[in-house]
């Protein structure tokens, strides 16, 4: 059991949310696919993958490249057993250049509260260093905190 369960309310998807943001803050692969269920099924960007270890190896190569990631997560909206999720995060790649990267994520879960499907869509900018404003995990006095529209 991967509680909050569905169906969602408003205060348990957030919750999910936040335990969603939480956990890919801390850039550890296994920690984030414990949350998937074994077959989980993903597609991100171009990528299309299904299990926990595709998952693994996914988030591994991702941070690999991603140096400095800092995420924020937002409820957009939820359903019975789904979550619609908006984001920002930012990193820098290898040659220091910055980038904040935007996306959409449409949850759906399974009656255990493990994630059975993930979809997400991601569109990278780069931004200057100054330009930062996620500097790393949310201070807990900020959960629920709109993110900023650019």
């Amino acid at each position: 059991m991967r509680p909050p369960l569905p169906p969602f309310t408003e205060e348990t998807a957030r919750a999910k949310v936040q335990a969603a943001e939480d956990a890919w803050n801390t850039r550890d692969p296994e920690r984030v696919a414990a949350a998937y269920t074994v077959d989980s099924i993903w597609r991100n960007r171009d990528e299309i993958f299904t299990g926990r270890d595709a998952i693994v190896r996914f988030l591994t190569r991702k941070w690999a490249r991603e140096n400095g990631y800092a995420l924020r997560k937002e409820l957009w909206a939820y359903a019975g057993d789904r979550i619609s999720v908006r984001f920002q995060y930012e990193w820098h790649d290898d040659e220091g250049r910055w980038w904040r990267s935007y996306g959409n994520e449409q949850w759906e879960f399974a009656a255990d509260g493990l994630m059975r499907r993930r979809e997400a869509s991601i569109n990278d900018i780069a931004i200057a260093e100054s330009d930062r404003f996620i500097r790393g995990p949310r201070p807990a006095a900020e959960h629920g905190r709109p993110l900023p529209i650019p």
